[in-house]
């Protein structure tokens, strides 16, 4: 069957880690969000996205689809009933349609749709930036038992301390020696050719996905996500870092999200707690003002290929675009748009064919390429920022 997943308002919400992205793209817990949906639900899978993105994610659909919103994170309650949805059936929740079982037509007019089936139960449902670390130690948890569950894990080396083995899983090629390992209170996933260095500290949760690397006595706190490929050391708390990122030296981030392709440079911190305890509040793309998160505690959010240079100080709540470079002296604005060289609030645009050359050379040091298609959406997101 053709499995659609289709960006609703959140596409919005979640900028600026969307701005070159669907929302299924975005990895949260082990596994990005259609890859997770790809283990649950057999299917040919394509996207609904913006139209500047639908060159590269591209939509394929028939007579029949399963429209799915990658935003409502999955339970055994949920896939059951989106399973059994029959022809122009429907899940909503809260005027928001989960899946439904449509032909593209349909879909494009689901708000008229009759056969809608209303979900009384609460599901996460991932809406603003902060829900993705917010709701990362849950997702790690699933996903945990999604990809282990009846699998044997590679030994654990003697050279290790271990709390709670049992919730410890080392794919093929994963490598840790003399580190601490606790996993008392979550499980640690260290995936395929990984590795953490001697002395790093983990206490789970924590998922050290494919080719990652804990850097020499790391101290990685529950609820954090190191994505593909990605080089981490210092401290981390609660944060997502999407894949091919690197923070590799000393310095704190806390209850944060780093895009593809970020370098944090050395000694790089960020503040998650203002001074005066009060809730924090984060720029919004859609409103262009700042809004009311309700957490006490809230970091970094960055988009995909912005860097910041050393000793770079981020206020709580700091929202940085795409391809920003983030070298200005003193505390930078909460806000830095996709694009700024420098960071601070007069900072120029940074050159466009710059920013391609920037993205290519850290590209290929992971064997990547910057394609046609990619440089096309930067360029879109680069015309339609504003300065």
């Amino acid at each position: 069957m053709n499995i659609v997943l289709f960006d609703d308002k959140e596409w919005e919400n979640l900028r600026p880690l969307t701005l070159n992205k669907p929302v299924s793209e975005l990895r949260m817990g082990i596994l990005t969000f259609k890859e997770r949906w790809e283990k649950l639900i057999e299917g040919n899978y394509s996207y609904f996205t913006q139209d500047y993105l639908s060159e590269k994610f591209e939509l394929n659909v028939s007579d029949e689809n399963l429209f799915i919103n990658p935003s409502f994170f999955p339970n055994e309650n949920l896939l059951s009933s989106i399973r059994d949805l029959k022809k122009s059936e429907s899940i909503w929740f809260e005027n928001q349609m989960i899946a439904g079982n449509f032909s593209l037509e349909e879909f494009e007019a689901r708000n008229q749709s009759n056969q809608k089936i209303d979900l009384k139960e609460e599901v996460t449902y991932i809406n603003h930036l902060w829900d993705l670390f917010t709701y990362n130690d849950k997702a790690i948890q699933f996903d945990f038992e999604l990809i282990t569950k009846g699998r044997k894990s590679q030994p654990v080396s003697s050279t290790n301390g271990v709390i709670n083995p049992e919730n410890i899983f080392l794919e093929e090629g994963a490598v840790v020696e003399f580190a601490v390992l606790n996993a008392k209170e979550g499980p640690i996933y260290v995936g395929k050719n990984a590795e953490i260095m001697e002395g790093s500290l983990v206490r789970g949760s924590l998922a050290l996905c494919e080719n990652a690397k804990l850097n020499l006595g790391a101290k990685i706190y529950p609820g954090t996500t190191i994505g593909p490929y990605c080089k981490v050391g210092g401290e981390v708390n609660n944060s997502i870092l999407m894949g091919y990122s690197n923070k590799g030296h000393d310095g704190f981030l806390g209850n944060s999200i780093l895009g593809e392709w970020c370098n944090l440079g050395a000694d790089t911190n960020n503040s998650n707690l203002k001074n005066n305890y009060s809730e924090i509040k984060v720029w919004d793309y859609e409103s262009k003002d700042y809004i009311d998160t309700r957490l006490q505690f809230c970091g970094l959010m960055m988009g995909d290929y912005a860097k910041s240079a050393i000793n770079t100080q981020f206020n709580t709540g700091t929202v940085v675009g795409i391809s920003a470079n983030v070298f200005d002296a003193g505390f930078p604005p909460k806000f830095i748009p996709s694009f700024s060289w420098g960071g601070g609030k007069n900072s120029a645009k940074f050159d466009l064919e710059k920013s391609y050359e920037a993205a290519e050379k850290m590209m290929e040091r992971r064997k990547k390429i910057l394609t046609e298609k990619d440089k096309r959406i930067i360029e879109y997101i680069f015309q339609l920022t504003e300065y």
